[in-house]
């Protein structure tokens, strides 16, 4: 579960600095990587969820 929190928070930091760099630059392409990247966070972010749930359930069965 660590390693999930980690990997999303990661991906939130990663776009954050794509997104400052295209304000910074005005370049097209620091903008698509951090709209690709926030899309992989909420996949992960989805994913941990997910899991989490999965275990509450195998708990109460």
């Amino acid at each position: 579960m660590l390693l999930f929190r980690w990997i999303v928070l990661l991906l939130l930091v990663a776009g954050a600095l794509c997104f400052a760099m295209y304000v910074g630059t005005g370049e097209m392409r620091w903008r698509e990587r951090g709209v690709r990247i926030v899309k992989w966070t909420v996949v992960a972010g989805l994913g941990f969820f997910a899991v989490l749930i999965l275990e509450r359930m195998a708990m109460i069965l």
